[in-house]
């Protein structure tokens, strides 16, 4: 019926089953609907306002508890993280007596670096918060395989470079990505790979602030925008310090704590949690269930209005309004930690079309993308062989599935506490339930803390803290790799080429002397920058998180850089013309299905 009485009716029928307490506030942005609520809830037809004092909107408007606050994490977590970040810094600023002022020892580490420095290196820039903050927000925002195809697809990345580039990027002596373009397409194509793969960059780098700055906030009680700033100086510092040397050897200790504390959580919290997926619900009073196993489960009752269903035992579950065992209904049949043909069954992600093409479209930008990453190719440079570079970028590999994976698994463990059956859910009261015509209580609002929370309140403390430690120290090894390379594609790849383009530019405004001075130097606007798209994603979009600005950074380079990367080492004779047509066709393609292409969800 769509009649105004029946639409009255069925809202007093659901005002009904609620608790109302005297409040006064909008829970709905129409103010007809808001009105429609007030005019029953103080049984006055001139009413426009409802009082919520005491309660929430969806406890007063859809019957649904009020969502309990979570404990605030123990200020030893906080200093914890300190601690190890200052212990980095100080590590990275030794590093600055160990480049000597010179150009090659500060890009590149003066191509000397041994396999279990680059292995160690190389899984480092793949393993950070991008991979780790990703996947468990994912996985527990949605399921296993949406968090798992983020270090899926950037182990993949790594194989297939040890396959079909390492070797060659590592015999071609460059200096950076952009040189081998340079070699075979000339200058403009330079150019114009240095631009796409500093954007790129510019992305990778915003995700890792991200995730740092989300740790740094909740641990600190500091706003996001301040902890993304706070962490973008903390890793700029060390950084244009002691270059590449500073980054591959604080890579390696953050490593050594980060891995091993990640590993150490991830299984621990796999082999101890007594629910790994939340089970089925037991519901409420009047809540029936919706099979004989679950019934039996909870020791259900006949219900009142129907002796062949099976409800809710309110005398056994709830015997008064101070001892009740519920929930909000939200998993009648329970959860699981993983469907296994959620990446092969084209429904399994029902009502979502495309979602399963969206998990293969990102393990697949991912795994080729991250093929034109500079900071993955700088460490191949860097090898001392390159049969080092080959062995290196392999073992990374198996090393991300090895770490990454896992943390798939905690996103459904971390909904048993903060998913939409657990009392600390928060739900939108104003969403559109089109069929009735009625606002409905049914859009979870999932807590983008979660997980650290789960880490701080849920599991030993030393595990927890050891797994943000890890988790920044991943995402500090990143960091510092996204800005080292930025500034020097940029300096050395975009700026001595400018009087090429540009007559009344000296030809020499870079050189060899000034090179080390204006990588630094041009490393700042970068770090700025991507500091304000982290503050943007982390404040105030819809889709902002880590996982997604990963995505985005390999999208583009893989619209744009991948195919003439191949055709470097596999054409017969490299056509300038055809990798100046293949990156602009790339870009204007993306750009164009970007901002025509309805997006599903």
């Amino acid at each position: 019926t769509t009649g105004a009485m029946s639409r009255t009716t069925l809202l007093s029928i659901i005002i009904g089953f609620t608790k109302l307490e005297s409040a006064l506030g909008q829970c709905f942005q129409d103010p007809d609907t808001n009105a429609e609520w007030a005019q029953i809830i103080n049984n006055d037809t001139t009413s426009t306002e409802f009082s919520i004092e005491g309660s929430c909107c969806q406890e007063t408007v859809c019957g649904l508890g009020c969502a309990e606050e979570t404990p605030p994490p123990a200020k030893g977590f906080g200093i914890a993280v300190m601690v190890a970040i200052a212990f980095f810094v100080v590590v990275g600023f030794a590093s600055v007596f160990v480049i000597k002022g010179k150009s090659e020892n500060f890009f590149v580490a003066g191509r000397s670096l041994p396999l279990w420095v680059i292995t160690a290196t190389l899984a480092s820039q793949s393993i950070d918060s991008n991979a780790l903050l990703g996947c468990s927000t994912l996985s527990y925002k949605y399921h296993f395989w949406d968090g798992a195809c983020l270090p899926v697809g950037l182990g993949c990345s790594l194989i297939l470079n040890s396959i079909f580039l390492a070797r060659h990027i590592n015999r071609d002596g460059a200096l950076t990505l952009p040189d081998v373009f340079a070699k075979r397409y000339g200058k403009l194509v330079e150019v114009m790979v240095s631009i796409c793969t500093i954007t790129s960059f510019l992305c990778l780098l915003a995700g890792n602030l991200v995730g740092m700055g989300a740790i740094l906030s909740y641990l600190l009680s500091i706003s996001p925008e301040g902890a993304i700033w706070m962490s973008a100086a903390l890793v700029f510092a060390y950084t244009v310090a002691g270059g590449l040397y500073s980054v591959a050897y604080t890579d390696v200790l953050q490593a050594a704590v980060g891995w091993l504390g990640c590993m150490t959580l991830a299984f621990y919290s796999i082999a101890n949690e007594e629910n790994k997926a939340p089970p089925p619900s037991i519901g409420f009073p009047s809540y029936m269930y919706p099979d004989d196993a679950t019934c039996e489960m909870y020791d259900g009752v006949p219900c009142e209005n129907d002796a062949t269903a099976c409800c809710y035992n309110t005398e056994k579950w709830c015997p008064s309004d101070d001892n009740c065992v519920v929930d909000n209904g939200a998993y009648p049949f329970g959860d699981q930690r993983i469907f296994h043909d959620q990446m092969t069954n084209a429904h399994s992600l029902t009502p979502f079309p495309n979602a399963v093409v969206f998990n293969w479209a990102t393990i697949f930008v991912l795994a080729f993308g991250n093929l034109a990453a500079l900071d993955f190719q700088a460490r191949c440079m860097a090898s001392k062989t390159a049969k080092i570079a080959t062995i290196g970028c392999a073992i990374a590999g198996c090393l991300t599935f090895v770490v990454g994976i896992p943390f798939a698994y905690l996103g459904s463990i971390t909904r048993v506490y903060y998913g939409p059956d657990s009392a600390r859910a928060s739900f939108e009261t104003d969403s559109c339930n089109i069929g009735l015509g009625l606002p409905t209580c049914a859009l979870w609002l999932p807590d983008q803390d979660a997980f650290i929370k789960y880490l701080t309140n849920e599991v030993p403390s030393f595990l927890g803290g050891w797994c943000l430690i890890g988790i920044v120290a991943a995402s500090m090894s990143t960091c510092d790799g996204a800005i080292l390379a930025m500034g020097t594609v940029f300096s050395h790849n975009i700026m001595r080429n400018l009087g090429s383009f540009f007559p009344c530019i000296r030809k020499d405004l870079v050189n060899e002397k000034n090179l080390l001075s204006m990588a630094r130097l041009i490393a700042v606007p970068f770090t700025v920058a991507s500091a304000l798209i982290a503050s943007f994603y982390r404040s105030s979009h819809s889709l902002g998180a880590t996982g997604y600005l990963l995505i985005v950074a390999f999208d583009i380079v893989l619209a744009s850089v991948v195919v003439p990367l191949f055709g470097c080492f596999y054409a017969k004779k490299p056509s300038p013309l055809a990798a100046f047509c293949a990156i602009i066709t790339g870009i204007l393609v993306r750009v164009i299905l970007e901002l025509t292409l309805p997006k599903d969800g």
